[in-house]
């Protein structure tokens, strides 16, 4: 979220909206830490299936049997 305060346009016109609304910084911090949440949570949600149905190999260590 403080990345995205730093470089993002529109973080930054969400975060002047919010400002002018009468949020402290440290609440408009934990909004903006809340739609980042949802957005990852739906992210995951809507990530498309493996092409395979069986579960993935377990990786050999190198070095060891």
């Amino acid at each position: 979220v403080l990345t995205r305060l730093r470089l993002d346009e529109r973080t930054h016109r969400y975060v002047a909206r919010r400002t002018t609304e009468g949020l402290s910084q440290r609440e408009i911090i934990r909004c903006l830490q809340r739609y980042v949440a949802r957005e990852l949570y739906q992210a995951l949600v809507r990530r498309p299936p493996s092409s395979s149905s069986k579960p993935p190999q377990r990786l050999e260590r190198v070095g060891q049997p």
